[in-house]
């Protein structure tokens, strides 16, 4: 009997912001969704290398390069003029408790976007009060602390998040010390491949999955060096939608690569790299986002 998968119980949540906050653009004549979430992995460095990520591999590379304050303007200025109103989060495949300048990053997109939801996705580790308090002050809307080294740690976390006099919707202490039975506490996945050499071993796939996956249709995923990935499961940047240095988030998000790659998983074609290796689930969320796009 195949063990039941553990999902993260942030995924309703989750899935309500992504469905619920839907803003359509007139493009070449027909309405379409803007992406409803925009995760900006703005750094190429992290102060752990769990076992389940792909950064437990021999071979990845740990990078202190952090996002210039030029494309992070850049970015804030076209959500701008399009009165974006969406999610956007600092997470991807980094801890962006490390980067200094995240204050001023989170007050920047608050500055041009204050309708906005902005979040981050943190490992607690370089947490204390006065940080936490300044995060907040600088317009962080919500943060998801993970805590890796069990209950003690969790609880420390909890306690802290209190001290800061945070209300319950402005956090999530979530727990992923827990056992590999029990799936380290995480919604697991090969990270569309890249965990064959990872500590914790999972196997590509040999045939892709017969199933469809939404996430292009309602994630905008910028890395550091502007690049714009298809899926933040691509931690090996197989497929590289365009660079927002050189190009506007409209003209990649609606460009012909991108479209053409949302109509395949819509229509559970992932036969092409790297969702032809890819566990992902892909349906929790965005199916409303997806229906735009067939």
């Amino acid at each position: 009997m195949k063990k039941k998968k553990f999902l993260d119980t942030n995924l309703k949540n989750k899935s309500k912001t992504v469905e619920g906050k839907i803003q359509l653009f007139q493009y070449d004549g027909i309405k379409l969704p803007l992406p409803t979430e925009i995760e900006i992995s703005e750094s190429g460095t992290c102060n752990r290398t769990c076992s389940f990520c792909p950064r437990s591999a021999p071979d990845f590379q740990d990078k202190k390069e952090f996002i210039s304050n030029e494309l992070h303007e850049k970015l804030c200025t076209e959500l701008q003029k399009l009165n974006y109103k969406g999610t956007i989060r600092y997470s991807g495949f980094v801890e962006p408790m490390l980067d200094k300048n995240i204050y001023n990053l989170i007050s920047m997109v608050k500055n041009f976007l204050p309708d906005c939801n902005v979040e981050m996705v943190t490992n607690g580790d370089p947490l204390n009060l006065n940080r936490l308090n300044k995060v907040f002050r600088s317009g962080l809307n919500r943060i998801l602390i993970s805590a890796y080294d069990g209950k003690e740690d969790a609880d420390k976390l909890e306690d802290l998040c209190k001290e800061a006099q945070l209300s319950s919707n402005q956090y999530i202490v979530r727990h992923r010390y827990y056992s590999e039975e029990q799936d380290f506490g995480i919604t697991l996945s090969n990270r569309s491949g890249l965990m064959e050499n990872a500590e914790f071993k999972i196997e590509s796939l040999k045939e892709p999955l017969k199933n469809p996956c939404y996430i292009p249709s309602y994630t905008f995923f910028l890395d550091y060096q502007g690049d714009v990935l298809m899926c933040p499961h691509d931690w090996g940047k197989k497929v590289i939608l365009g660079n927002l240095n050189k190009e506007n988030l409209l003209d990649i998000w609606f460009s012909k690569k991108s479209m053409r790659i949302r109509k395949m998983l819509n229509n559970s074609n992932r036969n092409f790299s790297p969702c032809n290796v890819c566990d992902v689930e892909g349906t929790f969320m965005g199916e409303k986002n997806s229906g735009y796009f067939n």
